[in-house]
């Protein structure tokens, strides 16, 4: 009898604990997090503007974190792959992912089961691209000037690389021919050292791109045609923008890190805080600068807000050149 009171007074006590333990593991696990490996999963390929400076905060994050942050490279479909693997992934902060502008044109151009903004836990802004038009070195087109000008000479056969369809990169260029009434031919690739690499080999006549080409201008290479930013280059300073140049067009894009929807608040701002540290190293901002690049900093609460903005504009800018598709 008295085992039996026994046996019955400890299997309350565990289911009690069990309880207790199922009430709060959220809790538990945001307060000893992380006790394993993150995964940080970025769109572009391995040695190119988006790989260097993420290794290095993935460094800098690992230190704070006490666990390593490991980059995995995704690249095609235009960066937006990271994102589609967060749908699938568990949400234990344990798998990251960079999310790059083309994720929130998504929803207008193909047919997606998720929602870019609902369906991913915005974790912080890290920075944002900057990006220019070369051509090579010995190339007959010396300006942008003269590069309209072929292109109107030589309708659709002035071809350019991007890192991919539905990019920011690609979506300039067709605003930019829209703009001049011009037509230009666009060769999709899966990131910039590809592309890189195809117009160094006389594959395509121009690349649109973040400066993976800074080097190559730097040695001669290549030429710089125009920047996009609002200002002039620091690093290429008697290089026009297109601002200036009176095309009307300013362009960057901001990238930052994403979880899983449904990854506990805790998590998000645990990691939140490390990225915000490692992005403030000066380790970071120098490989930044080497791409001509700067930290651009957004809270969680900024860079979701900015997320559900920046998909409302998208959508106009897609209807605009007649991009969309139908769903």
């Amino acid at each position: 009898m008295q085992r039996r009171q026994f046996m019955a007074q400890m299997g309350l006590i565990a289911a009690t604990a069990a309880i207790a333990t199922a009430a709060v593991p959220a809790y538990a696990q945001a307060d000893k997090f992380p006790t394993k490996p993150i995964r940080l999963v970025i769109g572009y390929t391995a040695g190119g503007s988006t790989d260097i400076p993420f290794r290095v905060l993935a460094e800098n994050a690992s230190k704070i974190l006490g666990q390593p942050v490991i980059v995995e490279n995704k690249p095609g479909a235009g960066g937006v792959l990271p994102a589609q693997m967060m749908q699938a992934t568990p949400p234990d902060g344990y798998t990251l992912a960079q999310v790059a502008m083309p994720v929130y044109r998504l929803p207008y151009t193909q047919k997606i089961n998720w929602d870019p903004v609902k369906d991913l836990s915005y974790v912080i802004n890290l920075a944002g691209y900057s990006f220019g038009l070369v051509v090579p070195a010995d190339s007959p087109i010396k300006t942008m000037q003269d590069y309209i000008a072929y292109a109107k000479a030589n309708p659709g056969k002035l071809t350019y690389g991007s890192p991919g369809s539905m990019t920011t990169l690609h979506l300039t260029m067709e605003d930019l021919a829209l703009r001049q009434g011009v037509q230009f031919s666009h060769i999709p690739y899966k990131g910039n050292s590809e592309s890189m690499q195809a117009l160094l080999g006389g594959h395509v006549m121009s690349v649109a791109d973040t400066p993976a080409w800074a080097q190559y201008v730097e040695t001669g290479k290549l030429r710089l045609l125009s920047t996009w930013g609002d200002k002039r280059s620091a690093r290429f300073p008697n290089v026009p923008t297109l601002k200036e140049l009176g095309m009307g067009i300013v362009q960057t894009s901001p990238f930052g890190l994403v979880a899983p929807k449904g990854t506990d608040p805790a998590i998000v701002k645990k990691l939140h805080d490390a990225f915000k540290q490692a992005m403030e190293m000066p380790n970071y901002r120098e490989s930044l600068a080497k791409f001509d690049m700067e930290p651009y900093y957004m809270s969680t609460s900024q860079y979701a807000a900015f997320a559900a903005d920046t998909v409302k504009r998208e959508r106009a800018i897609i209807e605009k050149l007649g991009l969309a598709k139908p769903q």
